[in-house]
């Protein structure tokens, strides 16, 4: 019986009849895409289906060198006060990303993410010890009285001038150096 698919014939029907057949349609032959050079199933004619196996995805590293750059650029700017305290906690951040990109397996450079991590934290924490030394450097100075001398001098330029030189004295006092003259 060449009328059911398979080949097979139909089941009988209740009495031990068979059911009347109906006859195959064929559908007219489809060459199959030609997938990797040609082959349908990939190379020697076998294997991943047609186009061949998929292209290993490029790892995406551009996290973990962007991390190491915004570290290197907080410390060396921990001297701004406020640069090294934002490019290293950016540097941080995109370097748990980055870490765990890696991780994942999308990415080929954890080291690097690493090493932004920690270059991002030592600008973190160098930049607050700058921020202390520079706020106990501005009270030792007398850096509030010259804040509020200014304050009350408003636009009087002679008294502002007046702040700047008790500033300029005190500062020549506490660290023992002379202001050069002209």
């Amino acid at each position: 019986m060449t009328g059911y698919p398979g080949g097979y014939p139909p089941p009988a029907g209740p009495e031990g009849q068979q059911p009347p057949q109906e006859p195959f349609s064929q559908q007219p032959f489809q060459q199959p895409p030609q997938g990797y050079n040609g082959y349908p199933y990939g190379p020697g004619g076998y294997g991943y289906g047609y186009g061949g196996p998929p292209p290993p995805a490029a790892p995406r590293n551009g996290l973990g060198i962007t991390a190491l750059i915004l570290g290197i650029v907080g410390l060396l700017a921990f001297w701004s006060v406020i640069g090294g305290v934002l490019f290293g906690a950016a540097a941080v951040i995109v370097g748990i990303v980055a870490r765990n990109r890696a991780k994942r397996g999308e990415a080929t450079n954890g080291g690097v993410a690493i090493a932004g991590i920690a270059l991002g934290a030592l600008a973190v924490v160098v930049s607050i010890a700058f921020i202390a030394v520079w706020v106990g450097l501005f009270e030792e100075v007398g850096g509030t009285d010259y804040l509020d001398c200014v304050q009350r001098a408003g636009s009087d330029e002679q008294a502002l001038d007046g702040c700047i030189q008790r500033l300029t004295d005190r500062v020549n006092d506490e660290v023992g150096t002379t202001a050069p003259t002209r």
